[in-house]
């Protein structure tokens, strides 16, 4: 087993994404955070940290439609994101977990009207949320 190191750019990583569990981030934006806050973080160090993060369960990913690469979020008491779908402001960025009887009336549907079997975890709504609204 390996000897998991606690690093400073670990520790901020972990912090920035705790402090914003409500949003998603890439790689890139993450990287360009610690650079500003802590010398000599470098890709392959960020990159390193976020697949550890991923396995340990901390941290998922997901993809998000018209973008290239991973987004990344922290955990919080949604482990089992396979299992209902996401919501997402387009304005402010904020992340919804979508669990209700309608999201099993929906998969049930689209099954056996289009024989399609719904990867939940990576179906995304996208819309306006009620603060941005106001």
């Amino acid at each position: 087993m390996k000897t998991e190191y606690k690093t400073k750019a670990r520790a901020a990583l972990l912090e920035f994404l705790q402090e914003n569990s409500d949003r998603g981030f890439s790689a890139i934006d993450l990287l360009t955070y610690l650079q500003l806050n802590i010398d000599g973080v470098n890709k392959t160090t960020v990159y390193r940290n976020l697949d550890r993060l991923c396995e340990q369960g901390v941290i998922y990913k997901y993809r998000e439609p018209d973008h290239e690469g991973w987004f990344y979020q922290y955990s919080t008491e949604h482990t089992h994101c396979n299992s209902h779908m996401h919501g997402k402001c387009s304005q402010c960025g904020k992340l919804f977990h979508i669990e209700s009887d309608f999201v099993d009336d929906f998969e049930k549907q689209v099954k056996k009207t289009y024989g399609l079997q719904v990867d939940l975890g990576k179906t995304l709504i996208v819309g306006v949320c009620d603060n941005c609204l106001s």
